[in-house]
């Protein structure tokens, strides 16, 4: 009992206010794109999320998206709570607590029209699953970037996708998929259904661009005999350090060094040509980096 209460008290202590203002925003924003784009038109988003926007259609009137989003988001959070972590949870529901009060705000409490058009796109099918899933994309990546996840579906794929041998993205994919088919089955159509999935398209690709950056880091491995000038000249060039580790190699058994250096994807060229004039006979092996933390970096 005391250890599990420690436990407890450690992750409230890990919990940042700057955080849960960002959080709050991500809810609202996540709000607002369902309910100015998708919810109007009958476009679903994807995971549990787009799972509540049917259930939501299909049930009494009583049974509201937002009532759902808790109702089916809740229990699989506490289920994955073990395994994520206390914080991990807490700022989740907050987030998912947010996005239901705001989107049951704007759609049964504002003096907003939300029946069958959307207020800002009309009717257009194409901007509404273009804008609905760039806006909510962009919520559900910065709760992503603080420490937490709008959407169930998240949970599920880092508790089952490794049980079933599949990755996470796969196991994603093959939900939405899956829902996508019995959305078109339930209303008869493939219109909605089909449009549904550039949602989901345009809204994976926003949270990868919120989560890893606008200008992505690259990783250069680079095996070499002259480590030390390649670093040092690289150093001078990009204002940046790098790392070398010895190495031999697999089929000469030759020693050789590497040296791993970091930059943007705008100066790759230039550090080929960097390597190459020094070193002709240098390999490159270049990576794409999601995220890079410094130990003088604040969150």
């Amino acid at each position: 009992m005391k250890t599990a209460g420690k436990k407890t008290f450690k992750a409230f202590q890990e919990l940042k206010i700057k955080s849960f203002l960002v959080l709050t925003l991500a809810g609202l924003v996540n709000a607002f794109g369902v309910s100015f784009f998708l919810y109007p038109v009958k476009l679903y988003d994807s995971g549990i999320s787009g799972l509540s926007m049917l259930l939501d259609q299909i049930t009494p009137p009583g049974f509201t998206l937002s009532l759902f989003l808790l109702l089916l988001n809740i229990p699989i959070f506490l289920f994955g709570l073990k395994k994520q972590g206390a914080a991990f949870t807490i700022y989740s529901l907050y987030t998912i607590a947010t996005y239901s009060v705001a989107s049951y705000l704007i759609m049964h409490v504002l003096p907003v029209n939300l029946d069958f058009v959307s207020p800002l796109a009309g009717s257009d099918l194409l901007l509404c699953a273009i804008f609905g899933g760039l806006i909510s994309g962009v919520g559900s990546g910065l709760t992503i970037r603080f420490g937490g996840a709008i959407d169930g579906i998240d949970v599920l794929s880092v508790i089952f996708a490794k049980r079933i041998g599949i990755s996470l993205g796969s196991f994603v994919m093959l939900f939405n998929t899956m829902l996508y088919i019995v959305c078109g089955m339930v209303i008869h159509s493939w219109i909605l259904p089909l449009y549904s999935i550039v949602t989901y398209f345009i809204g994976s690709k926003t949270v990868d661009f919120i989560v890893e950056g606008f200008d992505r880091s690259m990783c250069a491995m680079i095996v070499t005999d002259q480590a030390d000038k390649i670093s040092r000249v690289l150093g001078e060039t990009f204002n940046a350090g790098g790392t070398i580790v010895k190495a031999i190699g697999g089929y000469s058994k030759d020693e050789k060094q590497i040296l791993y250096f970091v930059t943007n994807q705008f100066q790759i060229n230039k550090l080929k040509s960097i390597v190459t004039e020094i070193d002709r006979n240098a390999f490159i092996s270049l990576m794409n980096v999601a995220d890079i933390v410094r130990k003088d970096q604040k969150s």
